[in-house]
């Protein structure tokens, strides 16, 4: 992209950077030229943006000592180890034990010791100037800690306020009122290079149009798309065959991924599609719950607890007949079978017999290898199956999948060629195709609503398929 307009210039201000318009470029363009003796100081709002940037930046070559990339929370979070009586937090909530209870307890403290300034100095010898990522997804204490580090250093933020979906929790900053408020508004950016990359000019430009319709409130018209985008019509009648069948949909390029997107939450039906859709893996939440829940769940001592390992077996893999495993356990560890016994059916009686990390890990192998098998949830399966391989006699099965969890949460994830999930999951990640199997049942604000279609049409880069009643969106 063009490099006429420099982060690097701006004292104080916001960018405002539909989805594909070449914003992390801007910010790795700017760190690939920062020359100044400290690096800068760049924030982002999720761990998975934390791992984009990197990603970014590395295949960039930018050179580390130029930038300093974190969390705003994470970054709080070693501010506060860094001077832990000054902020008068508790010790307690510095191992983030309970993550609900210790992270507002965090942002207080925070905002205590920045209030007090008493390391505006430190701040100002150790950073060049602030960069902050994915501004529209920051909260009110996030806002004020961005506004406090701008008093002292100059800084730039970027965002799009139509792609705001982060805010379940609670109300977010006004974009107009409170954000450019404080950081007035020094460009907007208007080229979509996601789209003019892949060749898809007229559906990048339909795109921005159909931005700018959402975010006035009004509805596009589906009849006005580039043949790049196909509208299914759901009667009410045959819908779930439809979207199935939308599911199935091809990318125009040989290995290109499909990105399949349904409300948020919908999960049965995720994880229905995923298993139905051949190829097709679902896309985790970060806090991997599954994984946790079964954990201690299990002991992983004799006997094993084989009614929940099949549980767990049933929820991310296909052929899992959990009745018909358990009778024949039963019935061959009894010497009353007739057929000879299958391999995952030794294994579950071996688990259920010893109960421990190896003999669970070789059930789920079996499980995986047995005919008709297929991993549709692989994200849930490997963590589980890397936490059993590092529990031992001082680590607990428990404590493991926590770790690994908190591990992948910095790594992020890699895109599989076929992906589904919602926009909330989705979002920050590009596909060749992006398919919206209900365009209208995202959420049942309709702003809200218009917001979650926004960040689904933008994150095919060669077609959209899209799944409605009607022709009319938002």
């Amino acid at each position: 992209m063009s490099d006429d307009f420099d982060l690097l210039q701006v004292t104080k201000g916001a960018v405002e950077a539909p989805a594909g318009c070449g914003k992390t470029e801007l910010i790795v363009s700017a760190l690939r030229r920062h020359s100044a003796p400290k690096p800068v100081l760049v924030l982002t709002h999720t761990n998975a943006g934390v791992a984009a940037l990197r990603h970014r930046l590395s295949r960039h070559r930018v050179p580390h000592d130029r930038y300093r990339l974190s969390t705003i929370d994470g970054w709080a979070l070693r501010i506060l180890k860094t001077f832990p009586a000054r902020s008068g937090i508790a010790p307690a909530h510095l191992d983030l034990e309970d993550a609900r209870r210790d992270y507002p307890a965090i942002k207080a403290a925070i905002a205590r010791l920045l209030a007090g300034r008493h390391i505006d100095e430190v701040l100002f010898a150790s950073f060049s100037r602030v960069i902050v990522d994915e501004y529209q997804d920051c909260d009110p204490d996030q806002h004020a800690v961005v506004c406090h580090l701008a008093s002292i250093l100059p800084t730039v933020v970027l965002g799009d306020p139509m792609q705001e979906i982060f805010n379940w929790r609670g109300h977010h900053p006004d974009w107009d009122d409170d954000v450019v408020g404080n950081f007035p508004l020094v460009a907007e950016l208007t080229r979509p290079w996601r789209w003019e990359n892949a060749g898809a000019h007229e559906l990048g430009a339909w795109l921005l149009e159909a931005r700018r319709t959402l975010k006035a409130g009004a509805r596009i018209d589906l009849r006005t798309a580039p043949p790049d985008v196909s509208w299914i019509h759901l009667d009410g009648v045959t819908d779930h065959e439809k979207q199935r069948l939308a599911c199935l949909t091809r990318s125009p390029r040989a290995g290109g991924e499909v990105l399949i997107m349904t409300g948020g939450i919908q999960k049965d039906l995720q994880r229905k599609l995923a298993k139905q859709t051949p190829g097709a893996v679902t896309v985790e939440a970060v806090d991997l719950t599954e994984v946790t829940d079964f954990a201690r769940e299990v002991d992983l001592v004799a006997p094993g607890n084989l009614e929940a390992a099949l549980d767990f077996a049933f929820a991310v893999m296909t052929g899992v007949d959990r009745k018909g495993i358990a009778a024949r356990a039963a019935t061959i560890a009894a010497a009353r079978h007739r057929a000879p016994p299958e391999a995952h059916e030794l294994a579950a009686i071996r688990y259920r017999e010893v109960g421990d990390a190896a003999s669970l890990i070789a059930l789920f192998d079996a499980l995986e290898a047995a005919q008709g098998a297929r991993t549709f949830r692989p994200e849930i399966l490997r963590t589980c199956i890397k936490a059993l391989r590092s529990s031992g006699p001082d680590v607990s099965f428990l404590e493991a999948a926590k770790r690994i969890r908190e591990q992948q949460r910095v790594l992020g994830r890699l895109l599989p060629t076929k992906a589904v999930g919602s926009p909330l999951l989705l979002k920050g990640l590009e596909g060749d195709v992006a398919v919206i199997l209900d365009a209208s049942d995202f959420d049942r604000d309709a702003a809200k609503n218009r917001k979650n279609l926004y960040v689904a049409l933008t994150r095919g880069s060669r077609k959209l398929v899209v799944c409605s009643p009607t022709h009319l969106l938002g």
